[in-house]
């Protein structure tokens, strides 16, 4: 039954995606953590009071996390527990989204490079008033190389260790992360904890990510240099993890990513990840696209062999 409920919420998850018009529980971590926010600085101003209280937020948010679905998956029985375990999954990866919004940002450049610009800025955390089309671009093809670990690979490793709460633990603390984890001026005592924790969780999700791309890089006739692109540029990120799914991408691709930006009016100097001088193109986000399916099936073939295994024996 649970190897069922995985498969259909997969399947749900690359047909439906998530419907903006549908509850999800992210948008209710991210407004808990909003409220969070504006209730810390407006009562602590001082660093020491706003890492503190930043650490406070990583515990309390994570163990609502934990207690929350897990007394709903307590007292449910039958069907409806079969039903909330599924959606649980379903609601934890993001990979049809992460597509549909990749090709958005392509088709809105494609018609102008300022709606590129906007849509974007949905997705990303740096600013993108100034960027010009391939780096609108590479900033698409980096978001989808990094959500394949963040928002397929790193959940589904959670969900396949501890269940549905699993995948609520870690959609918490990543979605902590991406609020409130940047080195700023602002959030640099607040988030510190938070990116910490963060970092934790998806070093292994992050490392797997990676060798999974490097074995998808066999059917781009890339397997070589992507493992080399992995083994110069897999610390080459001011994250620890992040430089593996984008040492990869750059790999299969044969572009550079990375380079310094503007977060919240604040220019963050990031190294390049590859050496290769291509023009990075629109066709370049439909291939990272097709990544990301093949390295979430891959895992997904894996895990389902060792549960088939482990039943049998």
């Amino acid at each position: 039954m649970v190897l069922s409920c995985l498969i259909f919420a997969i399947l749900l998850d690359w047909i439906l995606g998530d419907p903006y018009f549908f509850p999800h529980p992210v948008v209710l971590m991210g407004n808990i953590i909003s409220l969070e926010e504006r209730l810390v600085f407006k009562h602590f101003k001082t660093s020491q009071g706003q890492y503190l209280a930043g650490t406070f937020m990583v515990l309390i948010n994570c163990i609502l996390a934990v207690s929350v679905p897990g007394l709903i998956l307590y007292f449910l029985r039958g069907w409806a527990y079969w039903v909330f375990f599924t959606y649980s999954i379903y609601q934890a990866i993001s990979a049809r989204m992460l597509h549909y919004e990749a090709i958005q940002v392509k088709k809105a450049t494609a018609r102008s490079l300022e709606e590129g610009r906007k849509r974007l800025s949905y997705i990303v955390g740096r600013e993108t008033s100034q960027l010009d089309e391939s780096e609108v671009y590479k900033a698409t093809i980096e978001t989808v190389a990094e959500n394949t670990s963040d928002g397929i690979i790193a959940p589904l490793f959670y969900i396949f260790l501890l269940g549905p709460i699993g995948g609520y633990l870690y959609k918490t603390i990543n979605t902590m992360d991406s609020m409130i984890g940047y080195h700023t001026e602002k959030y640099e005592y607040l988030g510190k904890v938070a990116a910490q924790v963060d970092d934790v969780m998806n070093y292994l999700p992050a490392r797997i990510t990676g060798l999974l791309m490097g074995i998808m890089a066999i059917f781009y006739g890339r397997y070589q240099e992507t493992m080399a692109s992995i083994k110069k540029y897999k610390y080459a990120h001011l994250s620890p993890n992040a430089g593996y799914p984008e040492a990869a991408i750059a790999g299969i691709l044969d572009v550079s990513l990375g380079g310094g930006h503007y977060y919240f009016g604040q220019y963050i100097d990031k190294p390049m990840i590859g050496d290769s001088k291509k023009e990075i193109s629109p066709s370049d986000i439909d291939q990272t696209i097709r990544v990301m399916y093949g390295t979430e099936v891959l895992f997904i073939a894996i895990y389902c062999i060792l549960f088939i295994l482990s039943i049998k024996m």
